[in-house]
């Protein structure tokens, strides 16, 4: 839930400030970019720290080197991130990381339906999880428009 938590303080925030006259954040366009970097940027930083171990687990068995696709998937949110902010790049970081979310949620779907933890925190149910990835893949869709 953190994610959802901060892609909605950081489009919140950003948009506070496209009101009180910073011009960049005028718009929801730059706002959203904005609010996609940062949750990409927190759940990236899961790939490598003490969450690390609970990623892999998620990773379901018929997939090999789960280890490797942990990072990889770090990697490329990381880039979608950054590629997110830039107009150049927006739109093909907006389809990537579309693809990284459809790619990603059999490993979602794996840890809601084996009730696994990230960080000793339970995942969320497949219902709420489903929704909460139908936000994302929207938030990322409408960012690189």
């Amino acid at each position: 839930m953190l994610p959802f938590y901060v892609l909605v303080a950081v489009f919140l925030l950003c948009k506070s400030l496209g009101l009180i006259g910073l011009p960049y954040f005028e718009g929801w366009q730059s706002s959203l970019q904005a609010a996609v970097a940062a949750m990409l940027l927190l759940t990236a930083s899961a790939h490598w720290g003490k969450r690390r171990p609970d990623l892999i687990r998620m990773v379901p068995p018929a997939f090999p080197r789960p280890d490797w696709i942990v990072s990889a998937t770090g990697w490329l949110e990381i880039a979608g991130a950054i590629g997110i902010l830039f107009p150049a790049t927006s739109k093909a970081a907006s389809l990537g990381l579309a693809l990284l979310l459809f790619a990603m949620f059999p490993a979602n779907v794996h840890a809601a339906k084996e009730k696994l933890t990230i960080g000793g925190r339970p995942v969320p149910n497949l219902i709420l999880r489903s929704v909460l990835q139908l936000v994302f893949l929207a938030a990322v869709l409408l960012a690189g428009k």
